[in-house]
């Protein structure tokens, strides 16, 4: 890993000399030469250039990216990474983009890799279960009920998937992802190595965990260890959590689930719901009238209006009761660049997330 660095440093140290706009067009001739790349090398692969993002999202919102990629397996995505490395590009995975607003100007820098073929899922020997990243939660959830398997009843309605789910520790209804993952298989980009991690070295948190601040690591699958219960009891509990759902949650609206993280000691939405907000517009985006937690798409809104309306959400719920909101939603903005000699990613708009002090390095 120290080498590894220390290559990533000596890359960082030359690009240092370069303006945004020269950055920006090598980053572009880069990417055009790993597009060709991929194309000669992996020819059967699915690789959409271009591709609007409003149609990947459950916002329904975005303009193009520069490439979309869905690899069929984990050799052909590794293969995919070390193509995209050679060409300096660091790719940023996309699970069923359901908590990502992406921007209308589009993303000409960014190459993206889809888990959508990545749906591999068996008991193992043990009695656990193993998920590729591209298997949805709420399949996840069903395949542990048929096997008589308890633990993952909160996921059977949250519309991510295993690696999506896995990166922010997904959760509702007082269980989160930690509580059911034995181990994580991950592609780390920077040195192209697969690492196995316990959840210990997960280092799972809310909504959080090592992938997410350490940046570079791509989630190919999990394990998830469950206990024994009754298949019946089990579906029971699901269809009571999915009931729940649909009563309180803006369910036939585009969103991207819970706009904001909890905050230590308080709920977000009676935050933003106290502070007479629920209900409030900006152009097509709107803080959902059935819950305040929600930020919906009435019809056409941009990424700006969800912009605006973020913004004046946090800065009100914070004047008037001195708590500061945090996204949950993964905001990219129009000048996001992910690329492993380019300037230090920006978090979104709204919140810059300041990595951790040891986010060179993976657990070995």
């Amino acid at each position: 890993m120290e080498a590894v660095d220390q290559k990533n440093e000596a890359i960082d140290t030359g690009a240092g000399t370069l303006s945004d706009e020269q950055k920006a067009a090598r980053c572009r001739q880069n990417l055009a030469a790993a597009v060709a790349a991929v194309k000669k090398a992996l020819p059967g692969m699915t690789l959409l250039e271009n591709e609007p993002m409003c149609a990947h999202s459950s916002f329904r919102i975005g303009g193009p990216v520069r490439a979309l990629a869905a690899p069929s397996d984990v050799t052909s995505l590794s293969k995919l990474c070390s193509i995209l490395k050679e060409n300096h590009i660091a790719p940023m995975m996309l699970g069923n983009g359901t908590n990502i607003l992406f921007p209308d100007e589009g993303l000409d820098q960014l190459f993206l890799i889809s888990t959508e073929k990545l749906t591999k899922m068996f008991l193992l020997p043990d009695g656990a279960i193993y998920a590729e990243a591209g298997v949805s939660l709420s399949k996840l959830a069903s395949f542990a009920q048929q096997n008589g398997l308890a633990g993952l009843e909160f996921a059977s309605g949250i519309p991510g998937t295993v690696g999506g789910g896995t990166i922010m520790n997904a959760g509702a209804y007082g269980g989160e992802l930690k509580d059911a993952i034995e181990s994580v298989v991950c592609l780390y980009v920077p040195d192209q190595a697969l690492y196995e991690l316990t959840n210990e070295q997960c280092a799972f948190s809310y909504r959080s965990s090592l992938f997410k601040k350490l940046g570079g690591c791509l989630v190919l699958s999990a394990v998830f260890r469950l206990e024994k219960g009754d298949g019946e009891a089990i579906a029971a509990k699901m269809r009571e959590l999915n009931e729940k759902r649909r009563a309180k949650q803006p369910l036939d609206l585009p969103s991207a689930g819970s706009a904001f993280k909890r905050p230590e000691g308080y709920f977000a939405a009676a935050l933003i719901d106290e502070a007479g907000l629920k209900g409030y517009t900006v152009g097509g985006a709107q803080v959902s009238e059935k819950h305040a937690g929600f930020v919906v798409n009435l019809g056409g809104a941009s990424s700006h209006d969800v912009y605006e309306l973020m913004k004046h959400v946090r800065n009100t719920v914070y004047r008037e009761k001195g708590v500061q909101l945090e996204p949950e939603i993964i905001i990219l903005p129009p000048d996001y660049r992910l690329e492993d000699f380019g300037p230090a990613v920006r978090g979104n708009h709204i919140s810059i997330n300041t990595p951790p002090e040891d986010a060179n390095s993976l657990p070995q």
